[in-house]
This record gives structure tokens, C-alpha cells and sequence, in this order.
């Protein structure tokens, strides 16, 4: 005898089949979570001439900045521009500390004041006494660090990607000891704490208005080509009121930081903030009600509805020619001046006047 195969009805295996294959698998996939709309694109851009970092740093300054717009989008453009001169000034409270550090200097040298710490060199590890020790022992790091830029400079092809990938490591925590150490020739290092923060720094010619024509030229390109969605300008400059009013028009949000508030700038921006809401920090929670009042006001610009008498009328109107029931009573009614789309009041008053005319009827 054959076996044969029972073909009962099995629920729970019926059920199982249904649930495998009825089953979406991007519901519980975690990209189902993902955010649906993209984010929007922010660009910075900092007129370096105008508005240079006095208050903090230029590192603190840029990393504060990037931390505080970035709720208005990713940030994908940091550029600043400048020309010579922004590059080699120097603020006068950099130069304070600067005859502060002299005058502890002499101090220390002189053996009347010592240090609560040893003075250390970040590069070999080793602790002095007196900051001019170490800056004379730092010499030597500058010096080893000179021989390593030749070497990798008259290297080519593998060989200089070998060196590169080799010195890495040292030459990056020179650079790092080398910050806190020696003293910039010409400036104090504005340029190269931007780039050290991710901005895209550019020299300008001497020329007035040079960095401004260039900045204006860098937004009005990216706008072009709708790679950003919000404008933030670093500056208090008036004459790029034209470009916000041009961001505006093509609904570009527009973000001014400054320290001018009575300027034609923040008048003109959608938002604005001080150098001191965004060193403190303060930027950062104004700038999420900020977003949030954008958001607010586009939903009620879709939801706006307008009363347009003339519209209202050809709609009407297109109703009653679709009927064949009621081609006849317009007619007469065009012929006898009594057709509605010949009564020139309001929607909202035509109710009350056929109130008073059953009345009138009526009585």
C-alpha cells in the first residue's frame, strides 16, 4: 500500500503563510523611521573684512557658529573672504595678552614669580620652568618639523605618499603644540583657525568692496544652482541688503549675524542674531522657535484661502450650463435681468436680500 498525504486544512499553518507573506517589510525596517522630507541645505558666509571674531577665538568662534545654525539645515558651505589686511591685523585684546605674557615672562626669568605648573612640551612630553625654556626648547620641534616639510617636498610619486603617510602622525601634533607655543608672525592666525574649523578662507585683492563683490558673487552662484535653501551672512555691512531681498524672492531663508541691531540688514533677514547669543550659546535655543515659526507660517500660506468674486462667478456659472434642467430659467433670467450672476453683491450679503425678499412675498 501507498501512503498517501492527508490534505487536511491546517489553520495554524494557513494563518503562519499569511502572516509571512502578507507581512511589508519596510514597516518594520529601520529606514521607515527616516525623515521623509530632505534636509534643507545651509550655506555660511562670513565677511571677514567687516565682521572679524573679536569676542572669542576664530576657532571657538567658527565651531559656535556651524553648532548654532545648523538647526536650519546641514550645513554643506562655510566661505569666507577677506584681503590682506583682515589677515595681518591683529585685535587689541590679542595684543594685551600678548604684553601680559611678556611682562610674566621677564618676571619668571627673573625668578620673582614661579609657575603654579611646570611648563610642558606637548611634542616630547618634557616640563620646564620658565615659558622661555620651552620656547627654546620648541625650537628644535620647528626645526625637525622644517626637515620633514623638505623631505616630503623633494619626494615624488609612491615615495612622497609614503613620507605623507608616514609623518602624519608628527607633523599634526607639532601643529597642535606649536598653536599654544609660538606666536604668529603676521597676524594671529586667522586664516588658518577658519580652515583648522572647515571654512574655505579666501584672499581678496586690496581693493574697496573687493570681499564684498566676491561674497555676493559666491551667494548669487549657489543660489543659482539651488544648492542652499538658507543664507546665513556673517556681517553688518548694508550693501548686501540687494542679495537678501534676491534670497527672499526666490524663498531662500536669510539668517544675519552681527552686532548691529538697528542695521538694514536684520530688518531685512528673517532672523538675525548677535555675536554674543552665539558665543554664549544662547543661539542655539532661539534658533529651534525660530524654525518653528517658518514652519508655522508656510503651513499657513498652503492653507490661506482668498474670495475672488469673479472666480466664484464663472464657477457658478459653469454648473449651471452643465444642467439642461436649468438652461432655461437662465435664459429668461438673462433676458429678464434677474439672473444671479447679474447681482453684483457679495456672496455674503445675497443671503440677507433673499431673506427680505420672501418676506416681502410673504407679507
Amino acid at each position: 500500500m501507498h501512503k498517501t498525504r492527508s490534505n487536511f486544512f491546517d489553520p495554524c499553518r494557513k494563518s503562519i503563510r499569511l502572516c509571512h507573506f502578507g507581512r511589508n517589510p519596510s514597516q518594520n525596517s529601520p529606514n521607515s523611521q527616516a525623515i521623509k522630507h530632505p534636509e534643507k541645505k545651509v550655506g555660511i558666509f562670513w565677511d571677514l573684512d567687516n565682521k572679524p571674531p573679536n569676542s572669542a577665538s576664530p576657532f571657538e568662534a567658527a565651531i559656535k557658529l556651524k553648532r548654532a545654525v545648523s538647526s536650519f539645515g546641514i550645513v554643506r558651505y562655510m566661505v569666507a573672504y577677506a584681503n590682506h589686511h583682515a589677515f595681518s591685523y591683529v585685535p587689541p585684546a590679542i595684543k594685551e595678552l600678548r604684553n601680559e605674557r611678556k611682562v610674566l615672562n621677564h618676571l619668571e626669568n627673573k625668578g620673582i614669580i614661579k609657575p603654579v605648573e611646570l611648563y610642558l612640551c606637548r611634542v616630547c612630553g618634557r616640563k620646564f620652568n620658565t615659558n622661555d625654556k620651552l620656547i627654546g626648547h620648541f625650537k628644535i620641534h620647528e626645526s625637525e618639523h622644517r626637515k620633514r616639510l623638505n623631505q616630503i617636498e623633494g619626494a615624488k610619486g609612491r615615495k612622497r605618499v609614503n613620507l605623507v603617510g608616514k609623518y602624519a602622525l608628527k607633523m599634526d601634533k607639532y601643529k597642535n603644540a606649536a598653536r599654544d607655543v609660538l606666536v604668529p608672525k603676521i597676524g594671529y592666525g586667522l586664516g588658518d583657525e577658519l580652515k583648522r574649523a572647515g571654512f574655505w578662507v579666501k584672499t581678496v585683492s586690496d581693493k574697496p568692496q573687493a570681499a564684498d563683490a566676491a561674497l555676493r558673487s559666491r551667494m548669487v552662484d549657489l543660489m543659482d544652482r539651488r544648492e542652499v535653501h538658507c543664507v546665513v551672512l556673517v556681517s553688518d555691512d548694508s550693501d548686501f541688503v540687494g542679495v537678501l531681498k534676491e534670497a527672499r524672492e526666490r524663498c531662500v531663508k536669510t539668517v544675519v549675524v552681527g552686532d548691529n541691531d538697528e542695521g538694514a540688514l536684520k530688518r531685512t533677514a528673517d532672523a538675525c542674531f548677535s555675536w554674543r547669543d552665539i558665543i554664549v550659546g544662547k543661539a542655539n535655543a532661539q534658533a529651534g522657535s525660530v524654525v518653528g515659526r517658518w514652519r508655522d507660517r508656510d503651513v499657513l500660506s498652503r492653507l490661506e484661502w482668498s474670495y475672488d468674486p469673479e472666480a466664484e462667478k464663472e464657477k457658478d456659472c459653469g454648473k449651471l450650463s452643465d444642467g439642461n434642467d436649468f438652461e432655461g430659467v437662465c435664459s429668461e433670467g438673462e433676458e429678464s435681468g434677474d439672473c444671479h450672476d447679474d447681482d453684483k453683491r457679495p456672496w455674503w450679503e445675497l443671503e440677507s436680500g433673499t431673506d427680505g425678499a420672501c418676506r416681502k412675498s410673504s407679507s
